[in-house]
């Protein structure tokens, strides 16, 4: 018998407070540290607000600091992430939102404008028997991890920031025994040319990131 549809589902956005030179540094060899932190907190209220409009969604923001108010979205309620790498991270917040929730899935906060069809196919996938949702990127890492249980050391020896962290992932599930539904794939916004897709994308309005559009100087973002 498949979960029901109902039951709870939390989002957690990973995300670090947006501050000149600790945020998206690649793309800062091309913009200028100052931009790619203003572009990095747009994108992260951009992925917010999305994940606001989905009812069905409990949105957390896991974040490596402490947010300023300033730049803390709107009502977030915040989780810091801890130590250890991003495994330890990814698992820390995923077990925690799995106390309370029958669902979690973690997201980036440098996907804005990731199209909801993802995050409810995961959710659908979650409610329909598998134990994990996987969104591969293109680079060979993931935009998306959804779990309903969450065996401790699951995300053990992953190297992170490589071009197998997908097949490594993939790896590490399938040795605990989960259950695996993969998702189409998406892109994350880390090197200049991901933001030139990004642009393409929001002109097209195949994409809506209305604060990122505005950052672009695209002229279409409403308020």
């Amino acid at each position: 018998m498949s979960r029901s549809l109902d039951s709870g589902c939390c989002i957690c956005i990973f995300a670090k407070p947006p501050l000149a030179g600790e945020v998206k540094t690649r793309l800062a060899e091309s913009l200028g540290p100052e931009n790619a932190a203003h572009l990095a907190h747009q994108f992260l209220l951009d992925t917010w607000a999305s994940v606001r409009l989905l009812r069905w969604a409990h949105p957390i923001l896991a974040s490596t600091g402490r947010f300023a108010p300033s730049l803390r979205p709107a009502r977030a309620e915040v989780w810091l992430q801890g130590q250890g790498d991003l495994g330890n991270r990814l698992e820390r917040i995923l077990r925690r939102a799995l106390r309370s929730h029958s669902q979690a899935i973690a997201i980036g906060a440098d996907t804005p404008g990731l199209p909801s069809g993802f995050l409810t196919r995961a959710r659908r996938e979650l409610s329909n028997g598998a134990d994990a949702a996987i969104g591969p990127t293109e680079d060979g890492g993931f935009y998306l991890l959804g779990l309903t249980r969450c065996p401790r050391g699951l995300l053990k020896n992953v190297a992170w920031g490589s071009s197998s962290v997908f097949s490594q992932t993939m790896g590490c599930l399938k040795r605990k025994g989960l259950r695996i539904a993969v998702l189409d794939p998406w892109f994350d916004v880390d090197r200049i040319d991901d933001l030139h897709r990004l642009k393409k994308l929001i002109a097209r309005r195949a994409v809506r990131a209305p604060r990122t559009e505005r950052a672009l100087g695209l002229g279409h973002g409403s308020t």
